[in-house]
């Protein structure tokens, strides 16, 4: 038998898996919006998708749509999401407005964070909570001290 990596190339350790009503939709969202490119799209039963993946640069995002049967339900099926994807784009303004005209709902308006980013959030039409982020500032760790302790402060 060959040798099989344990951590196949071209898989980072770390990929989210979502699974969404109306998984084809939410990929051409994805990629219209987020700058998504497919990698690979596996049909399942009954007209669904049954698995595909989305290259974010240099991550991962796998998805399907959802499959209650197999206890795999999206965040708009049990009432929302804990959960928040963070991703670099070059011009968050543009993401962030693209995903709003999309059909996307408004979290978080965007700005200047203390850390250094221009971020907001939005949740998709499907109940994915996004954080969309460009770096604006490189800010060292004691200055970054600072400023948290002052918008920890109010």
């Amino acid at each position: 038998m060959p040798d099989v990596k344990p951590i196949p190339d071209g898989y980072p350790r770390v990929t989210p898996y979502l699974h969404v009503d109306g998984a084809a939709a939410a990929i051409e969202f994805y990629v219209n919006v987020l700058g998504a490119r497919e990698r690979m799209r596996m049909p399942g039963p009954g007209g669904k998708l049954g698995h595909a993946e989305l290259e974010f640069g240099d991550s991962i995002v796998m998805l399907s749509d959802e499959f209650p049967e197999m206890d795999a339900r999206g965040p708009s099926s049990i009432g929302g999401t804990p959960v928040t994807i963070h991703v670099y784009v070059e011009d968050v303004d543009a993401v962030f407005d693209a995903a709003v005209q999309a059909g996307a709902t408004a979290v978080s308006a965007v700005e200047d964070q203390f850390y250094g980013d221009r971020s907001g959030q939005f949740e998709d039409p499907w109940g994915q909570r996004w954080n969309v982020a460009t770096h604006v500032e490189d800010v060292p760790p004691d200055e970054m001290e600072k400023r948290m302790a002052e918008a920890m402060a109010g």
